[in-house]
């Protein structure tokens, strides 16, 4: 019997999901609730953000987590292409 209460997210389940369904190159992913999964801030890297300003991104970001998200208390994204990922390591 479900008591209508999210699950909390785990780290590895949210970086998971991105992989799967962001089809992610790269992901960062951290949890800013002390640990019980309800706050997270996270890095993206997709080829799907090519051509797309920042907020389509971010829509996009969370329709294809929206599950995920729904658990949440907090999400915070950053997203890039890898081109624009490249770039930033490049100049670290």
């Amino acid at each position: 019997m479900s008591s209508g209460v999210p699950t909390p997210m785990s780290v590895d389940s949210l970086k998971a999901a991105i992989l799967a369904k962001v089809q992610a190159t790269h992901v960062e992913v951290e949890d800013k609730s002390g640990g019980c999964g309800a706050a997270f801030e996270v890095v993206i890297v997709s080829p799907l953000f090519e051509g797309k300003p920042l907020l389509q991104r971010h829509r996009l970001v969370n329709d294809l987590l929206k599950q995920e998200i729904g658990a949440m208390h907090a999400f915070s994204q950053k997203t890039y292409t890898p081109e624009q990922w490249a770039k930033m390591q490049g100049a670290k």
